[in-house]
């Protein structure tokens, strides 16, 4: 994203509603790697849920992993 980045509104959304709620990290790294969350289920399961951030702030939804990891079969030995 680089400097692209900054300028998208989202972007700037995202860094005020952590603002209000109070974060307060060190702001320190690298700033231009964008995360995800993943969940896999057992053996042959594969990916129950795939999250990207396409702009730096977005958040997974709570509930969606906690509905995917409850797909999670145990794995026959």
């Amino acid at each position: 994203m680089m400097m692209s980045g900054l300028f998208r509104f989202g972007v700037w959304q995202n860094f005020f509603r952590a603002w209000r709620s109070g974060y307060s990290g060190n702001l320190e790294g690298e700033g231009f790697t964008l995360g995800g969350v993943y969940v896999i289920g057992a053996g042959r399961q594969g990916v129950l849920l795939e999250h990207r951030e396409k702009e730096f702030g977005d958040k997974v939804s709570l509930p969606s992993v906690l509905q995917a990891a409850e797909k999670i079969k145990p794995q026959a030995s």
